[in-house]
């Protein structure tokens, strides 16, 4: 479904990825993971066209899309949750909702807030409350659930467990593995959670440096290997 091929991204003059390739298939759940700082949400931002790679490609379903803006992507199927559970503060969480229904127009079919909402029932009683004054459990539930409004093919979160409450962060796994295992979702996951990532992913990627340093699926992998890995 989606492939990376040979990306190198800089901010200015300096270099954050080296030739990163990966792969999504269809249906998949990949996990990225890597120390802070290594180039993982520079991905997800290359991925999603927010950044502009310096080289190398992003095919989405055959196609390449390395020049596509990013509401381009999002209507072609794409979604992303980026880190720090963005809303907007002076908008009700209903109304953050409807704005991004209304971003996608025609691919928003009756129904999709209300399936958004089934996975997150926390916030159906504050659908009138402003943004701005949810928790960061329930601003993270509003973001994922509002990409969630355009019935995406492929989804990106970059760390939803991050600052996040240990009850939430348990109904955000739980929302990930019903997506992914019930829906068929495919997923790239960005996650420093490593028992959490492993409970999730079937497969996943490394990176150190603004590199790939190990790839494979997720169930050869054992704990302390990630650790290791996660050390270089």
């Amino acid at each position: 479904m989606l492939t990376i091929d040979g990306l190198d991204v800089l901010y200015g003059r300096s270099q954050v990825l080296f030739g990163v390739s990966l792969e999504v298939p269809q249906n998949a759940l990949l996990c990225v993971m890597g120390r802070n700082g290594v180039g993982k949400s520079t991905l997800l931002n290359a991925v999603m066209g927010v950044l502009k790679p310096a080289r190398g490609k992003v095919m989405w379903d055959g196609r390449d899309i390395t020049k596509l803006k990013p509401f381009e992507r999002v209507r072609a199927g794409m979604a992303y949750v980026p880190q720090g559970h963005p809303v907007f503060p002076q908008l009700t969480v209903a109304e953050n909702l409807a704005v991004a229904a209304e971003s996608i127009g025609a691919r928003v079919t009756k129904g999709a807030t209300d399936e958004a909402l089934d996975l997150f029932p926390r916030l159906r009683p504050l659908l009138p409350r402003k943004a701005g004054f949810l928790s960061g459990g329930q601003a993270q539930q509003l973001a994922f659930a509002r990409s969630l409004v355009a019935r995406p093919e492929l989804l990106l979160l970059d760390e939803p467990t991050e600052g996040i409450q240990p009850s939430i962060i348990l109904e955000i796994e739980d929302a990930i593995g019903q997506l992914h295992k019930a829906r068929g979702l495919s997923i790239v996951l960005v996650e420093q959670y490593v028992e959490f990532a492993l409970r999730l992913a079937d497969r996943y990627v490394v990176l150190d440096a603004g590199e790939v340093v190990a790839s494979g699926e997720a169930k050869s992998l054992e704990d302390d290997t990630v650790r290791r890995l996660l050390a270089v």
